[in-house]
């Protein structure tokens, strides 16, 4: 469903389009060049991307183009796999599908769970590897495709420093980072850089290496390719690159919350950005997503509604005359120093600066991301952070659960039992052993319950009292089924306590109620204790010693 384009914030959406535009062109043009399709490439992402985003997507003032994981995912596509362009694009299409389908699945709202080390770790990861693979360029060298080329090129190439491309790039660099605010708001930062590298190119330093010259300056339509052999792998680089530009996307849509105390739609957000990436691989686009550093600065100068957005890329594309003649004067080394100021952005240094004080697991899940970022890949690094943050989450909560355990056979200084059921406990003498379980169960706090009662050998019921649990998940429910049989295999007679209707009918589906049924049922702890002195014969009646004397 399109959007609505309202008034409402006509001159703020005016203003942050405009803006932003000129944010992105150096930008977009940067990603095109590391992606290894080309600079025009990625500046028909931004604005292929940015319209059809704006038009479908879920957030109201998110500003799409090319960003970090979707450039570099694209340069392993071309020369990782060695697709060709048409191969390359088709991938970007069937990307954007995935990302229809997966708005369409309502997958977004997964994103929100993601725990922020391992975003911390995955920006602070794909600032580390752009900085890593503009180094070289930055050198007056050629690109390298990954991380690990870079390093070794770099190692090699730093004892041939151009020193003209240097000096064009660190001063790009310095004007794109340490712009001062009031020369940033009449002249953006990475356009002011672009312009300063463009003049060193042209009257200081002349014989620089620059871009190479393209006859491209209108978008070349790709159509699907029907047939390919290399389908499979191309399935695979687009479902890729559909969960990368999806996560950063709705990363930067929580941004865009917290800046204008508004709620994005997770869902249309994944298919407006899957219509943006549709289109721009039949424009020979790369893929592109929510770019937050873009979002903010359209936020920051007044757009609130998708209108700011396709202002955006209007004025891109207002712009190409201009950008066709200065874009063979532009050097190779000045679009790095950029690239390099934007992933020195890229990096979390918010969460950098609280090592000596964030928890230990945090930063375990931090680096470990970070590290699989930078030597393996960024869907890798993504789903193993998940993967470790749910193991230490499950694990966290198993130890909550197991603290919440009372497992009884003394009544002494025991203050959760009545005084009628401390009577029975002290009359049955250790002859049963009480397993008070509180709250939801997993699977983790049940295999631990398991071992903890390894330790009891010397009683003759169980009594496990589920009264105050509300539900347990499968695992859970198979873990007590071993509990209960474990405990019949011993001769042990087993009481439960009560079992809710949710909590049975787990169980009915998992076939444990067929040992549920074999133990005696009790609707409350006092009749199960009761039940079971009278089992093991031990009289309830008072001793003679016992009773209160006759004070007559």
């Amino acid at each position: 469903m399109l959007n609505p384009i309202g008034t409402s914030h006509f001159a703020g959406d005016i203003s942050g389009g405009v803006r932003t535009a000129f944010i992105s062109l150096p930008i977009a043009l940067a990603f095109g060049v590391i992606s290894g399709a080309g600079p025009m490439a990625g500046y028909y992402s931004a604005i292929a991307v940015g319209f059809f985003a704006a038009l479908f997507g879920g957030t109201p003032a998110q500003i799409s183009g090319p960003t970090g994981p979707t450039a570099l995912v694209m340069a392993a596509v071309i020369f990782s796999y060695g697709f060709s362009l048409p191969e390359a694009f088709m991938v970007v299409m069937l990307a954007g599908m995935f990302q229809i389908l997966f708005g369409v699945l309502h997958l977004g709202r997964y994103v929100n769970l993601m725990p922020y080390p391992v975003i911390s770790g995955w920006m602070t990861g794909i600032g580390l590897v752009i900085i890593l693979m503009q180094l070289d360029p930055l050198l007056g060298h050629g690109n390298p495709h990954d991380p690990l080329s870079a390093i070794g090129a770099v190692a090699v190439h730093i004892q041939d420093v151009q020193v003209e491309a240097l000096i064009i790039g660190v001063a790009a660099f310095a004007v794109a980072l340490l712009l001062p605010a009031g020369l940033a708001r009449v002249v953006p930062s990475p356009l002011a850089a672009l312009i300063v590298a463009i003049l060193l190119a042209s009257f200081v330093f002349p014989d620089v290496a620059r871009l190479p010259e393209t006859t491209r300056m209108l978008p070349e339509l790709y159509l699907p390719v029907a047939g390919s052999e290399r389908i499979y792998d191309m399935l695979l680089s687009a479902l890729i690159i559909a969960m990368l530009g999806g996560i950063d996307s709705l990363l930067a849509s929580i941004a865009a919350d917290t800046a204008t105390n508004t709620l994005h739609n997770s869902d249309k957000e994944l298919v407006g950005q899957g219509v943006g990436n549709l289109a721009a691989g039949f424009l020979g686009a790369i893929p592109g997503a929510g770019a937050a550093q873009r979002t903010m600065s359209n936020i920051g100068n007044g757009g609130r509604t998708p209108f700011s957005g396709i202002v955006h890329s209007g004025t891109l594309l207002l712009l190409l005359p201009p950008l066709s003649l200065a874009l063979p004067l532009l050097p190779v080394a000045g679009l790095s120093g950029i690239l390099i100021a934007v992933a020195v952005n890229t990096i979390d240094w918010r969460y950098l600066r609280r090592i000596r004080t964030a928890p230990p697991t945090g930063l375990f899940l931090m680096f470990a991301v970070l590290l699989l970022t930078l030597f393996a890949n960024l869907l890798v690094a993504v789903g193993v952070g998940v993967v470790l943050a749910s193991l230490l989450f499950a694990k966290r909560m198993a130890d909550l659960q197991l603290a919440a355990v009372r497992t009884l056979d003394n009544p002494a200084g025991e203050h959760s039992l009545g005084d009628e059921e401390g009577l029975i406990m002290e009359r049955l003498a250790g002859r049963v052993l009480l397993v008070q379980l509180s709250g939801p169960i997993s699977f983790v706090a049940a295999n631990g319950l398991h071992g903890r009662l390894g330790r009891y050998q010397e009683y003759d019921a169980l009594i496990l009292d589920l009264s105050g649990v509300p539900y347990v998940d499968s695992s859970a429910s198979l873990a007590l089924g071993n509990i209960i049989e474990t405990a019949r295999r011993r001769n042990h007679t087993v009481e439960l306590v009560g079992v809710s209707m949710q909590v049975a009918r787990v169980f009915a589906r998992l076939g444990v109620l067929d040992l549920i049924r074999e133990c005696d049922r009790h609707a409350t702890r006092l009749d199960a204790l009761r039940y079971v002195a009278e089992e093991l014969g031990v009289s309830l009646e008072e001793s003679p010693q016992e009773a209160t004397p006759d004070s007559s």
